[in-house]
């Protein structure tokens, strides 16, 4: 038996990775949820590139980010829910739903964002509120040295 010194917290040494040792930056697909600030984002951003008055299907906004973002899965659901929140957002900012229209049609829902020079503007400070959101809960995330937030 050997010994191999005295340890003490907080204390490891690595070696050089063996020859042929895969990279292991694999990351897992992450489903995108109503309500996250990471996945609203990239739908804002999305939505932001848009043609403006005319409708898009809904399903043609969630395959879109589907090829933007290999990584993630977008249900038409998560994107309806983030567009209904974007809404509810206009219409307490500027007293009307002219801005975000979402609609049924003989195809599904679709949305239209109006065409004027507000819109850009104001979804650029939808996804700057957002995007601080998400920094702000990396942030919470770095400082935790638990998953739960605990330590």
């Amino acid at each position: 038996m050997t010994e191999s010194g005295a340890t003490s917290p907080g204390r490891i040494r690595l070696r050089p990775e063996p020859v042929g040792l895969p990279d292991p930056s694999i990351q897992p697909p992450i489903v995108a949820e109503s309500g996250d600030p990471f996945a609203a984002l990239r739908i804002v951003h999305l939505l932001a590139r848009l043609e403006r008055g005319t409708p898009v299907l809904l399903t043609d906004v969630a395959d879109a980010l589907n090829a933007a973002w290999l990584d993630w899965l977008f249900t038409p659901t998560v994107v309806a829910d983030a567009i209904l929140q974007l809404q509810a957002n206009w219409m307490t900012d500027y007293r009307n739903a002219s801005g975000i229209v979402i609609e049924d049609g003989p195809y599904g829902t679709a949305v239209t964002l109006e065409d004027s020079t507000r819109v850009d503007p104001w979804l650029v400070r939808q996804a700057g509120r957002l995007a601080a959101e998400c920094r702000e809960r990396l942030r919470i995330f770095a400082r935790s040295d638990r998953a739960t937030g605990e330590g």
